[in-house]
């Protein structure tokens, strides 16, 4: 278990650093309440971006992609609306993101999709 939870700091860490390199700003990380967590909330351009971030060094448990459920993606939708309640930014829209970070022997590969929901 703590190696898992490890690898998905690590992978956190990645998706973070890529995101900046790409040009989102970072506005909370590991941002949670009791209904659950958002792993990274990031501004990019005008936009919110809710992003979850998968990570996996193995397929047992499936893909990264595969993780990210349409049950998922309705808590994060409702998650955003609650970190928003306690914003006072304007955002013009609000999307969610995935990145999935797979690493199967050497370097993490990283996967973005935009807007999934």
């Amino acid at each position: 278990m703590a190696a898992t939870h490890e690898l998905g700091r690590h992978g956190e860490q990645l998706a973070v650093d890529y995101l900046r390199a790409a040009g989102y700003k970072i506005l909370d990380r590991n941002w949670s309440c009791a209904e659950g967590e958002i792993d990274i909330l990031a501004r990019h351009g005008s936009a919110l971006v809710v992003v979850e971030v998968k990570t996996r060094s193995g397929r047992s448990h499936g893909t990264a992609f595969e993780a990210v459920t349409p049950a998922k993606l309705t808590r994060l939708r409702m998650l955003a609306a609650r970190w928003l309640s306690g914003q006072s930014e304007w955002f013009s829209a609000i999307r969610i993101d995935v990145v999935a970070l797979e690493r199967f022997g050497g370097e993490f590969s990283i996967r973005h999709d935009r807007g999934v929901s």
